[in-house]
């Protein structure tokens, strides 16, 4: 499961709202090969799920993950910042045994 922090909730809404997009969207978390750790984080909105995907909802927000993601990302929280020292989502993840400095991409 993926949990989502307040500020993280605050964002995807308003992304959702400035998209457009009605409740059949949810937030689809992914992981992809690549960065420069090895692993990146992707983050869609999407609303058809897939054969094998795993939902989840948390602070009232619809999250969906394929099977290969989930076995990567179980246990992560989802926060968002916005302060100077750098502004968008970042994934607090237990199962990284190393990440960038950017925080987009990690190993385990």
């Amino acid at each position: 499961m993926i949990t989502i922090t307040e500020k993280a909730k605050d964002k995807i809404e308003h992304l959702m709202q400035d998209a457009a997009l009605d409740e059949s969207y949810f937030l689809r978390v992914s992981v992809k090969g690549g960065g420069c750790s090895g692993l990146s984080y992707n983050l869609d909105f999407d609303n058809e799920t897939k054969p094998g995907d795993q939902p989840f909802e948390d602070q009232g927000v619809k999250v969906v993950l394929d099977m290969k993601s989930f076995l990567y990302l179980a246990g992560t929280e989802l926060d968002f910042s916005d302060g100077l020292n750098g502004k968008g989502f970042n994934f607090i993840n237990p199962n990284a045994s190393r990440t960038c400095g950017c925080g987009e991409s990690f190993s385990v």
